[in-house]
């Protein structure tokens, strides 16, 4: 497997992630980093399938998959930062670094080395050899499906219940955030098995980097940059309402709730 693919996308998205620093810097919302991201990862998807040396299935399969995927995601994302102010997990974040710029650029640039790692199963699937569609390309379509729509649904659920003005300082407990505290998180870790089984035809080394996809994710999401920052600051906002909805919700497996 050819590695000077995964250095082309660092490299560009260190340049994209350069220019969404600059933009920050004027406009006071490093939220921009997450659709930056985003739009990066759905650019290597397109660009893996560009020059991966697979078959045609499995190149154009990562160029829908994981181009839908990212542009869908970069949308919602952008929408936000566009309509409201800089998300409390970054303005936390702008507190407690006391607005230091050289922090910043140093957290821009760590999403563009991130953005290389976690496309690593996109170049994966993107040198597959299998001929057609086999069974677990169905597979794999099947856990795309099912976690595009989830994620979506989740999104659109979350965005309506924020929209209302009488929810403010109020928890989002309908539809399947009554079931997960944070079931986009969950959709989107489960996305990443897509490619796990899109993957299967290339060497067995190989395929197991694949894997790479949902183990970062779920440490990313449950331990680093996802739930802790994002429960932080629901608890300084929302305190003792968020506190009773941690005692009966689950964290990311979506489950019925406690009484």
């Amino acid at each position: 497997m050819p590695l000077w693919p995964l250095f082309v996308v660092w490299g560009v998205t260190a340049v994209a992630m350069l220019i969404g620093w600059l933009v920050q810097l004027r406009t006071r919302n490093a939220g921009i980093v997450d659709a930056i991201w985003s739009l990066s990862m759905a650019a290597s998807a397109l660009f893996y399938a560009t020059v991966g040396e697979g078959s045609l299935i499995a190149r154009l399969g990562v160029a829908m998959l994981g181009g839908a995927w990212g542009f869908r995601l970069c949308l919602h994302i952008l929408a936000r930062v566009l309509s409201e102010g800089e998300d409390g997990r970054y303005r936390h974040l702008r507190e407690h670094w006391r607005d230091n710029q050289a922090k910043f650029f140093a957290f821009f640039q760590a999403q563009a080395l991130l953005t290389a790692l976690f496309s690593l199963p996109f170049h994966i699937v993107a040198q597959n050899p299998k001929e057609g569609m086999t069974r677990w390309c169905f597979v794999g379509l099947a856990i795309w499906i099912v976690s595009i729509a989830g994620e979506s649904i989740a999104d659109v659920q979350l965005a309506r219940f924020r929209r209302q003005p009488e929810n403010r300082g109020r928890t989002c407990r309908l539809g399947l955030w009554r079931y997960s505290r944070h079931p986009n998180y969950f959709f989107e870790w489960l996305h990443w098995f897509a490619y796990v089984f899109l993957a299967i035809g290339v060497p067995w080394p190989m395929w197991t980097l694949s894997w790479l996809g949902p183990v970062l994710m779920l440490v990313s999401l449950y331990w680093v940059t996802g739930i802790p920052f994002v429960e932080a600051q629901a608890l300084r906002s929302r305190g003792a309402d968020y506190r009773e909805y941690q005692r009966t919700t689950c964290a990311f497996v979506p489950w019925f709730p406690k009484s």
